[in-house]
């Protein structure tokens, strides 16, 4: 495994961070211990997950699980460095209760202390703004973080889905209040959705952020979709936002041409679109989401591989991106 520093801290973590949303809705607690047992042995050590994983009534549960998993001892969680995130609504059944989501001081110390529960840990090292809350000032955001800093139950700030502008506000706020602010940005980032280099890795790559791309194979889509649909489709490929993007003709084109120099080059889609990220700028390491070991294991190949710059090229010709900011916007 290759590691990286974190943006601009000190904090070394692998080139792979391993998403766990699909721990619980999808993959039950003993495959889930079994995958992240998996990914801590090839040395993947950061984990990525979120309170409000789960989903619906179970809101909570892959905190839980992966709580059960650092319960088992053996430095599982003295290797790990553990990211989660606040922002949804964390109430009861029924319809949503004041104060319980978003990012006022009173619902960060509340979800923060209900995570730290279901982790079964102390302290959690990178705590990340789900969202943006257009209604709570940086100023209180803050505030709230930094008691966090001092009481040791968090060690950093990252932010995810926030656009540049929202990069350089919370900065820039922090930096009045000598905070140290964030130091990464979690975002919608592949070979298929480029709009982030048109100005969140910028700033993100300004401000010393790490980046760290979620959907890397944009729902299954460049996971070898057209070639599952044509051997019978299988899970995401068959349904949702794969098979929805496939029925628009220039996407399936793209996707056909993509698959085809994946395979001229003998690599598979799946791994090749991983690799691509870890070329990427200002790219800390791509979110790889298993449901099973062998998926896993599948990422993990992708850090192995090296792309030669005809590679590189053909793969820009098939996917252009927006260009550079802020040519590929203004004159």
């Amino acid at each position: 495994m290759e590691y990286t520093q974190l943006g601009r801290t000190g904090l070394k973590v692998s080139r792979l961070v391993l998403g766990t949303m699909n721990f619980g809705p999808q993959t039950d607690e003993t495959d889930s211990h079994t995958i992240m047992d998996a990914a801590l042995g090839a040395g993947v050590n950061f984990f990525d997950t979120a309170n409000a994983y789960g989903w619906g009534s179970n809101k909570g549960r892959t905190e839980e699980i992966i709580g059960s998993w650092f319960a088992k001892g053996e430095e599982r969680r003295d290797k790990t460095v553990l990211a989660t995130k606040v922002y949804a609504n964390m109430a009861g059944d029924g319809p949503p209760w004041p104060n319980h989501d978003k990012l006022s001081a009173v619902n960060i110390r509340r979800a923060v202390e209900a995570s730290l529960r279901r982790l079964r840990t102390d302290h959690i090292d990178l705590y990340q703004f789900h969202h943006v809350d257009l209604s709570t000032p940086w100023d209180e955001i803050w505030q709230a973080m930094d008691t966090l800093v001092q009481q040791g139950k968090i060690l950093y700030a990252g932010s995810s889905n926030h656009a540049g502008w929202h990069i350089a506000q919370a900065n820039e706020a922090a930096a009045r209040r000598h905070s140290y602010g964030l130091v990464s940005e979690q975002c919608l980032y592949n070979l298929v959705e480029r709009r982030a280099e048109m100005e969140v890795i910028p700033a993100a790559q300004a401000y010393g952020l790490g980046v760290i791309p979620w959907s890397p194979l944009q729902g299954g889509l460049l996971g070898g979709a057209v070639r599952k649909e044509r051997e019978g489709g299988s899970g995401r490929t068959a349904s949702g936002r794969a098979a929805a993007a496939l029925a628009d003709p220039e996407v399936r084109a793209r996707i056909e041409a993509y698959e085809a120099l994946a395979a001229k080059h003998g690599l598979e889609p799946g791994e090749l679109a991983l690799a691509w990220l870890l070329t990427r700028p200002g790219v800390t390491g791509p979110i790889v989401g298993p449901r099973t070991a062998d998926q896993l294991a599948s990422g993990l190949r992708a850090v192995e591989l090296k792309l030669g710059d005809e590679l590189l090229a053909s793969l820009d010709e098939i996917f252009p991106g927006p260009g550079p900011s802020p040519e590929a916007f203004a004159w």
